[in-house]
């Protein structure tokens, strides 16, 4: 007998449909076919253990199992459910009236439970924009799931569930249904590291808000101990909430890499992805034999943290210049290309110099000459070009320290930079793929950004006295459309190309000569 069930293979963040092709004629053999890997290919033990330990029979034919489309290839073992299941309507040990309706997935242990898989997220966009009447999926994966709206998702524990709902007990699999909206807007509680746990640096904090208010790169230099770890840590604490499409593209993107927590539906805080200055370019940028998101993808709508930049090998820096651009990963193999966004904020950090107390203000520092510009130079001009804002960092002074008066929260931050991301919202909501100052390109930068006489004075000595380079010259004007809009103001003044200027240390004349 010929039966066909239906499950759904991803590539990058996108989910397409599997059929699954299920024949049993006279004969003794088995055949898996469609490009499966090894992980499918052992599926035959998993199933066999699965069925046998619940009284059911291995059909002792020749069975042929094709999956198509057969040059897409399939890998992991949450294929074992849809692959044991076609094999039992096939040989009618179940009705297979209802296996059309759904796409079936998850991974079998040998005694039946059926195990968590990557991907829920994804495959169930991919069962709605199908027109499939609903998934069945494990039970830990299934609130990710319910978050797509128009398909019934259905919660499976164990083989026998499923099997008893297909021969007719309607009640047999749990049926999950969610309120997005209440999901989404659960109460969050006060932050663990907020801004008012940070004594002094009102200039850096100040700083930050004008980085995330604009959505822009920013590297802290300091010597160790200035607080330049701690103060990355709290950004996303001052960074607007999620949108409710951000929180399922960025769960989609988690889901994939098999990092959401189980019983959970959508992501609702923005990422912090803090990797080791020993990681590798792939591990960052993602890739592998199937192409998994890498750490810059994993930072969407988030915050990537680069601690101790200089010490990233030098490869590994310069695949972040693409993704910085384009907000968007490419990743190519012979037979296939995916995509994975990338649209972060990069927040980076490093010590001045290999001793770290360059322009300290109380040690002095022991590097020889050269060497702080030598230490700089493994960041290569480019990269540094496409972060807007660099910033010193200065240890804080014992009294400071000891002051006991409440610092400004981070959700008093937290409000003026949503009141400055609305106005961006309301300036780019015609243009595409545009929602904050950072994303602007040159065309956009002359039509939002218009300077007068005494604003193009100030940035035309800036630019002469500094040697910038052109990419500057766009950061400096971006980041002071940023500031204006922190002050409400219509127009860019003075004082906002004024302080622009300022958050452009690395490329003052005198640094580290």
């Amino acid at each position: 007998m010929l039966v066909k069930i239906f499950g759904s293979a991803v590539e990058g963040i996108i989910a397409n449909p599997i059929t699954i092709e299920v024949n049993i004629s006279s004969g003794i053999n088995f055949y898996l076919v469609g490009l499966p890997d090894n992980a499918v290919k052992e599926s035959q033990q998993r199933i066999i253990s699965a069925l046998t330990s619940n009284d059911f029979k291995w059909p002792g034919k020749r069975i042929v199992i094709n999956m198509a489309p057969a040059d897409v290839r399939k890998e992991g073992a949450s294929y074992d459910l849809p692959l044991a299941i076609g094999v039992l309507a096939a040989s009618e040990q179940i009705n297979s009236d209802l296996l059309t309706d759904f796409i079936i997935m998850g991974e079998l242990s040998l005694d039946g439970i059926v195990k968590p898989i990557k991907g829920a997220l994804p495959l169930a966009i991919c069962a709605k924009q199908n027109n499939f009447k609903g998934i069945i999926l494990p039970e830990e994966n299934v609130k990710e799931a319910a978050v797509v709206e128009g398909i019934e998702v259905y919660s499976v524990k164990h083989i026998n569930e499923i099997i008893d709902f297909l021969n007719g007990n309607a009640n047999a699999l749990k049926k999950v249904e969610i309120d997005i909206e209440a999901e989404f807007n659960k109460v969050v509680g006060d932050l663990d590291i907020d801004f008012a746990d940070v004594k002094g640096q009102e200039n850096v904090k100040r700083a930050l808000e004008v980085a995330a208010a604009g959505g822009h790169n920013i590297i802290l230099i300091g010597p160790p101990g200035s607080g330049k770890t701690m103060l990355a840590k709290r950004i996303p604490g001052i960074l607007p909430p999620l949108s409710i499409d951000e929180s399922i593209e960025t769960t989609k993107i988690h889901s994939v890499a098999g990092q959401t927590e189980a019983g959970h539906s959508l992501i609702l805080q923005r990422p912090f992805r803090s990797p080791h200055h020993t990681i590798s370019d792939v591990a960052l940028v993602g890739g592998g034999t199937f192409p998994q998101p890498g750490e810059i993808s994993l930072a969407h709508n988030g915050v990537l943290f680069l601690d101790e930049l200089p010490e990233f090998k030098r490869s590994v820096l310069e695949v972040l210049r693409q993704p910085l651009e384009d907000r968007i990963i490419t990743i190519s193999r012979a037979k296939f290309t995916v995509e994975f966004p990338a649209s972060l904020m990069l927040i980076a950090s490093m010590n001045p110099c290999p001793c770290g107390y360059y322009n300290h203000p109380d040690k002095e520092c022991t590097c020889s000459p050269g060497v702080v510009q030598k230490y700089l130079n493994k960041i290569s001009g480019p990269l540094l070009d496409r972060i807007d804002i660099h910033l010193e960092v200065t240890p804080v002074k014992f009294d400071k320290l000891s002051n006991v008066s409440p610092s400004e929260k981070s959700s008093e931050i937290q409000k003026r930079v949503v009141a400055a991301r609305k106005i961006q919202n309301e300036r780019y909501k015609n243009k595409k793929n545009i929602y904050s100052n950072a994303q602007m390109n040159s065309k956009q930068i002359k039509e939002y950004c218009k300077l007068d006489d005494t604003c193009m004075a100030l940035i035309k000595n800036a630019m002469e006295k500094l040697d910038l380079s052109a990419r500057a010259y766009d950061r400096i004007i971006k980041v002071s459309r940023t500031i204006a809009d922190l002050d409400a103001s219509e127009n860019i003044k003075a004082v906002h190309i004024a302080e622009a200027i300022h958050y452009r240390s690395l490329d003052k004349e005198n640094w580290g000569n």
